[in-house]
């Protein structure tokens, strides 16, 4: 998964999961993997956040002066 999209799907995936489900697994603990999918997802937002900060910030441009004396 990638971009936002990815991770705010893992965000919302894992609090179904976690808040929303009723579902009993026998060897899973569907809430636990919610809640690790909701931390997943932040810390790929923070990530993702961080990239495009880094993409954004715009270089400038190098100039260089060359001064001549005239003789």
């Amino acid at each position: 998964m990638r971009g936002i999209g990815g991770c705010i799907t893992l965000i919302v995936v894992g609090a179904v999961l976690t808040f929303a489900s009723d579902w009993e697994m026998e060897s899973v603990d569907l809430d636990l993997v919610g809640l690790i999918m909701m931390v997943a997802g932040g810390i790929g937002l923070a990530v993702y956040a961080s990239v495009l900060k880094r993409r954004r910030t715009a270089a400038l441009p190098v100039v260089e002066e060359h001064h001549r004396d005239g003789l």
